[in-house]
């Protein structure tokens, strides 16, 4: 009887696997098949390349602003950027559509990409076949990639750090020490988050070091967020807030745009405002409002233009000129309460 019994699970599990690969076998057809009719879909406009942009959040406004720029940028270079996630049935991840991508002969990938091993042999599979890879905000230096757009992120960390410096400066914190809370994602495998942490640390122990007498003691923690989809998110960010008096973080440090918000909210929701104090990541109207309105302390903001087009600009000199700068780093800025109605300003003309 177990005999029979591990035989139907073996069957099954072989049947299962079956038809997975069949599934992702299908998808690379559909996929390939779109690709192959991109032309008649925009205006019968017969493009010279075409590039696939595979992003974690491919929802959210930061990465539509960046696939914007990268969009008009290649067009004037009568090349077509394509959000494959976009064009799919259900949610893929990102390993998977890099293994779309490849399969569907692209002209050139732009991913954010992260340190995890399956990532690098993916991109150098796409080297092996001859499709150039950018690496987008997250880096993949191990790898065969042709260049890296983004900022450095021990460069962000000390400018977090030096925000929370400054914090710890104007503002008034209950007990003996400022507790901060920096979200990261759980199920990354990404050394960028470290490498962060670390220059926010190394800011912080920099400038308590040089005025121990003028600062409370700050401390540092990572604090893991399941960032699966926006409701994970939300529920990590909750959690926060259901610690208890004298348990709650002073400062939240959030790294992307969806984290931001979901602290915002989660500040508002458990009457945190003036207790819980955020720094945030990008500018969309929600975040410059939470600012205004001296919700959130401030954001750092990456330029979302610059960042599609430079990693345009280096496919086309990689197919113009056989090779591209490694490393292109694009500009980064502070938004408070100081300079936010410059930037709403800007976001109202925008619309």
């Amino acid at each position: 009887m177990k005999a029979l019994l591990k035989r139907l699970n073996s069957i099954t599990i072989f049947i299962i696997t079956g038809v997975m690969v069949a599934l992702t076998g299908l998808l690379i057809f559909f996929f390939v098949s779109y690709t192959k009719t991109l032309s008649r879909t925009e205006s019968d406009v017969t493009y010279d390349k075409y590039y696939a942009m595979i992003t974690d959040d491919a929802e959210s406004s930061f990465w539509k602003s960046v696939y914007e720029s990268a969009l008009e940028t290649a067009k004037e270079d009568n090349a077509y950027v394509e959000m494959i996630s976009n064009n799919l049935s259900r949610e893929y991840s990102q390993t998977e559509l890099m293994e779309i991508a490849i399969a569907s002969k692209v002209d050139g990938i732009i991913v954010t990409a992260g340190e995890a091993e399956g990532m690098t042999e993916l991109i150098n599979k796409a080297y092996d076949e001859g499709i150039p890879v950018v690496t987008l905000f997250n880096d993949n230096a191990q790898s065969e990639r042709l260049s890296f757009v983004g900022v450095g992120n021990y460069n962000l960390g000390r400018e977090y750090g030096n925000l929370i410096i400054k914090m710890a400066n104007e503002r008034i914190f209950l007990g003996n020490h400022i507790t901060v809370a920096v979200l990261v994602d759980a199920s990354s495998e990404d050394s960028g988050q470290n490498v962060l942490a670390a220059g926010i640390q190394e800011t912080i122990d920099r400038e308590t070091t040089e005025n121990a007498i003028k600062h409370k003691r700050i401390e540092v923690e990572l604090v893991p967020v399941d960032a699966s989809n926006s409701f994970s998110v939300e529920e990590s960010v909750r959690n926060l807030f259901l610690l208890g008096p004298g348990n709650i973080p002073d400062i939240v440090v959030c790294l992307n745009e969806n984290e931001t918000n979901s602290v915002y909210q989660g500040v508002v929701d458990y009457n945190q405002v003036g207790f819980v104090n955020i720094l945030g990541y990008y500018d969309s109207e929600a975040i410059l409002k939470g600012i205004e309105r001296d919700v959130i302390y401030a954001t750092l903001s990456i330029d979302t233009q610059q960042l599609g087009q430079y990693c345009i600009d280096a496919l086309t000199e990689y197919y113009e000129l056989g090779n591209t700068s490694q490393y292109s780093a694009v500009d980064s800025y502070v938004i408070n309460k100081k300079n936010v109605a410059e930037y709403m300003g800007e976001a109202q003309n925008e619309e």
